[in-house]
Formats: C-alpha cells, structure tokens, sequence
C-alpha cells in the first residue's frame, strides 16, 4: 500500500549511448520521389535523428516532467508510476486521465495545470479538478508484465485500487487510444466509483451487440462507419495487426535501434494528427516527439507497450446483448481523428451520452495537440456530474 515518491533522471550513459547509436545508423535506399507512400520518409528521417543526435536535450525534458509530483506503488505484482497533481482548491472533483501507444503519460503535461489551476489560465477556480496519470504497466515507469493476462480490463481494477488508495471514491475517468479503452472498461466494471467518462476515441475493439447481416439492425450510418473502418484499417493497420499477432518479433529491431523506434512511431505521429501530412505544421515539437520516444528508449518497453495490443485481440471490448453502462459519457470529436463510428454505435452499450461535441480542430493526440480545448470540454462535462 506504500506510495513512494518517484523523481524522472535517467543516467548519463544511457543518454551517451543513445547519441552513439544514433551517430552510427545505417540508413536503407528509398524509391524516387516516393514520399511517404511506403511508410516513414528518409529525408524526415533523417533531418529528425541529426537532431536527436545533436541538439535534443534530454535533461530539459526532465526538467519540465518533474515539475509534475511523481509517485510509485505496488499493486499486486505491478508497479505503477503516476503523476498525482491535487488541484489549487479543495475539491471533490477528480480526474484519471490514461495514455494510449505510442504515447506515454507526459503527452498530458499541458493538460494538466489547465485542470488542476484554470483560474491561473482565465478560467474559473471551482472548475479545478485533482488530476491522476498513470502509466500503464508495460509502458514508462511502470513495471513490465512478465506473464500473459494483463489486458485493458486487468488495467482498469488497477486504476480502480490506485484511486481507492488515493482516497478518492468517485471520479472521472478520461482517455483517447487505448486510453480510451481502459476508461471504457472503468465503466464497464466500476460504474459506482465514475462519475463520468469523457472519451476523444472510440476505442477500435469496441463492439456493441448488433445484426451485421442483410436485414439487420444496423443503420445506414453504422455500416458506412464499419465500411471506413474497414478500408482504413487495411490501409493503415498493419502496425496494429503486427503489434496484435506478432510484437516479440518487431521488438527486437526497435528495442535494439532507436532509429528503428522512430521510423515506427514518427510516421503515427503524421499520420494521426492535425498537420496535414507536415509534421513542421503540428501543434507539437520535434521536441514533444523525441522526447516521447526517448522515453520508450529509456525504459526498454517498446515490447511490453507493444503486448497490450495482442492482450486486446484475445480480450476485445465485445459487449453480448444486453449489456448496459450507465456511466455518463461525453465524446469530443477531432476532426484529424480515426475513423470514429456514429452515435447510435455508442449507445448500444452507453445508455447516458450527454456529450458529442464536434471540435474545430486536432487529431488523435487531442492532450498534445489540443489541449485548451479538451481541457474546457471536460470542465464543461464535468459540471453536470456528482462526484460525491
């Protein structure tokens, strides 16, 4: 039951040797003005690696993470690392927030002091909320699984103990990705304890009871969204089928070369956010990027991370029929997102969503991107909820 204090330094031979494997790629050919049509661009490639090599500056990253209270606990045969940042008033408002991959817990630092202080970003001082973010295990500083088993639904009875320890009995739960997934599952499995759930994604594995075949139930609108989910997913999906079949395999190459674990991740990183394809144009650095990615390098969980995939292909979120959450739910819809499905697709389970606000901009990595603007959609859901 311990809560330890936790403080981010990595040390300076893991950063040398970083620099050192970076200085000593070796780059594969690529077809003529090709662009990015067969995955991550050599040029971007490479202009990104000269400056993680030489100019990104790890200890600043640090630096602006610590600034955050870090903790430590043991639950069951999981560590957990999470931030625990109490809001600037008393309040009973409180908000778990979760990651998803290739994220980590530090695409919410600019959320964060917009919850837990909005009067300090002209907001209103009782719209503050207690803010929680864990690490998923298998990713970051927590601990990595070291058996099958521990699947989105394992997370969320882990989040649920986590929360129970910090003394908080009812709460928010939010999350975009697999984030988004483990909210669901809080839901789902710990209803009394939520005063709500606020998704920016409908989680991919999510299936609500329904009639696919001809004269079913699904609307016109339900099938056209499994038609571009469909396409999407072969288009864009093999990272997912991969991560979802086969991670031990992939693990190797991107656990042993830090270019290999950029090429994998930079190229989600353009194609899931709000920059038109130019990551010169997202709302994030090249330095929120590398950072992200260092950490993964760091902590060696490129292949745990990975796990979680394959842990949800043999536990999905397939609800039978009749299953019925009544937790409220808001969704908030950016425009760069995946394909998202209609509402009715969500209300075959969530019986209570009193939000579906469209946004006028962003994409999958709302916390980074956006987070002004999902940190007023929150507030605004959460004004309506009982926390008590």
């Amino acid at each position: 039951m311990e809560i330890r204090p936790f403080t981010i330094q990595i040390a300076q031979a893991e950063i040398d040797e970083l620099k050192k494997r970076i200085s000593a790629w070796r780059a594969p050919d690529q077809l003529q003005a090709i662009g990015w049509a067969q995955g991550t661009e050599y040029e971007a490639l490479r202009r990104l690696m000269q400056y993680w090599g030489t100019g990104f500056d790890w200890r600043k990253q640090e630096a602006t993470w610590n600034i955050h209270p870090h903790y430590q606990t043991d639950i069951g045969d999981q560590t957990i690392h999470f931030i625990h940042a109490p809001a600037a008033v008393a309040t009973r408002r409180t908000v778990i927030l979760t990651h998803g991959w290739p994220g980590s817990v530090f695409e919410f630092h600019r959320l964060i002091p917009l919850l837990t202080d909005p009067l300090s970003h002209g907001g209103r001082q009782e719209d503050a909320f207690n803010v929680v973010v864990p690490s998923i295990p298998g990713y970051g500083f927590s601990s990595r699984p070291g058996r099958p088993g521990l699947n989105l639904f394992t997370v969320a009875g882990l989040w649920a103990e986590l929360m129970r320890r910090l003394g908080y009995e009812r709460y928010l739960a939010q999350g975009g990705d697999l984030g988004a997934s483990v909210s669901t599952c809080l839901a789902y499995a710990h209803p009394d304890s939520l005063a709500g759930a606020h998704l920016n994604f409908i989680p991919g594995s999510y299936l609500p009871p329904h009639d696919a075949g001809p004269g079913g139930d699904l609307t016109s609108e339900e099938r056209a969204f499994l038609q571009r989910k469909a396409e999407w997913a072969d288009l864009h999906g093999a990272y997912g089928h991969i991560q979802g079949t086969r991670p031990q395999t992939l693990a190797y190459g991107l656990t042993d070369s830090p270019v290999g674990l950029a090429a994998w991740m930079i190229e989600k990183f353009r194609d899931w956010s709000d920059c038109d394809g130019d990551l010169g144009k997202a709302t994030f650095s090249q330095d929120d990027m590398l950072a992200d990615i260092s950490l993964y390098w760091f902590t060696r969980t490129v292949a745990s991370s990975m796990r979680l995939y394959w842990e949800t292909r043999a536990r999905p979120l397939a609800f039978p029929r009749g299953t019925a959450i009544d937790v409220p739910l808001a969704v908030a819809l950016f425009p760069k997102e995946l394909p998202m499905p209609p509402r009715s697709w969500v209300e075959r389970v969530f019986r209570d969503v009193r939000r579906w606000t469209a946004m006028p901009r962003g994409g999958h990595f709302a916390a980074l991107e956006q987070p002004v603007l999902l940190a007023q959609d929150l507030i605004d859901f959460a004004r309506d909820l009982k926390f008590s």
